[in-house]
């Protein structure tokens, strides 16, 4: 087995040219398959069955090992196996019809609406407060992702629609409404924009030296309102976009139209919202139900 496995490691860095790191990453999940070939007294990895593997799996995922760790190492056996099967040392790949269990599906983190009432209440008296603004509220009122917030051009806002044009993953464009708070506040930005670039530079927002303004600027300021409006968890430009879906499902229950406005391509990545918003009903049928109340 250590002759074979030494063999392939050469065969993904020579021939398929993998990096150092996913070689080694490779060989940490060979080690461990090889380590339970000699636990189970297996000397030829070609006599190997699924049902070994389906064990060694639950095996594992029962002492801890995660969804992901266990899908990578599952992937690295079927990649060993085809190479196997490649050079005429295995009939087949007992690691095709095994699966890792299904990772659970970590909740987006939202602020409620009283959160985003509290971020956004602040006076926006000087230019810098004016574009900081319009961006939390544009985040808010349209879900944008950062790229598309970061990269919008003038061309793309229709003021007397109150529509904007983005262009998202995939090269997907999809247009989205802009609140009439938003609206304001990108108006109030075109005014004072002028402090900082003039209209030749096709942005919407820049930074204080004239030019786009970078993810990372945005981020930070982002940061800084939330900090400086005390709210005491981290807020970030996603968690924008997150409580925004959150807050649209929950008040229209439609699922499709909210899919449209994230730009989502598989409506399943948008249902993960429907879960935040039945924990949301739990919470209020556990506090307000006589028969779900604790006797204290």
């Amino acid at each position: 087995m250590m002759q074979l496995q030494q063999r392939f490691l050469d065969y993904l860095s020579h021939e398929r040219g993998l990096s150092p790191r996913t070689r080694s990453a490779y060989q940490r999940d060979l080690d461990l398959f090889a380590d339970e070939l000699t636990r189970l007294g297996v000397s030829d990895p070609g006599r190997v069955n699924q049902h070994q593997l389906r064990a060694l799996t639950a095996k594992l995922h029962r002492q801890g090992l995660g969804s992901r760790s266990l899908q990578r190492l599952l992937s690295a056996i079927r990649s060993f196996y085809r190479w196997l099967m490649k050079e005429g040392l295995a009939a087949q790949n007992p690691a095709a019809a095994v699966k890792a269990p299904k990772a659970q599906k970590k909740l987006p983190a939202t602020l409620d609406t009283d959160a985003v009432t509290q971020l956004l209440n602040f006076q926006d008296d000087t230019p810098l407060a004016i574009r900081d603004k319009a961006i939390l509220e544009l985040f808010y009122s349209s879900g944008l992702r950062l790229s598309e917030l970061a990269g919008l051009r003038w061309d793309q806002v229709d003021p007397a629609s109150g529509l904007i044009t983005v262009t998202g993953k995939g090269n997907k464009t999809r247009v989205v409404p802009i609140g009439s708070f938003a609206a304001a506040a990108l108006e109030k930005w075109r005014k004072a924009r002028g402090n900082f670039a003039g209209f030749e530079e096709p942005c919407v927002f820049v930074s204080n030296r004239g030019t786009p303004i970078s993810t990372r600027a945005i981020q930070a300021r982002v940061r800084y309102w939330a900090r400086r409006q005390g709210l005491p968890q981290q807020v970030y430009p996603h968690l924008l976009r997150h409580s925004f879906a959150s807050h649209m499902l929950e008040s229209s229950g439609d699922l499709r139209a909210v899919q449209e406005l994230l730009g989502h391509a598989d409506i399943s990545t948008t249902q993960v919202y429907t879960h935040l918003d039945f924990q949301h009903l739990a919470s209020v049928y556990d506090k307000a139900h006589p028969r779900a109340r604790k006797k204290s």
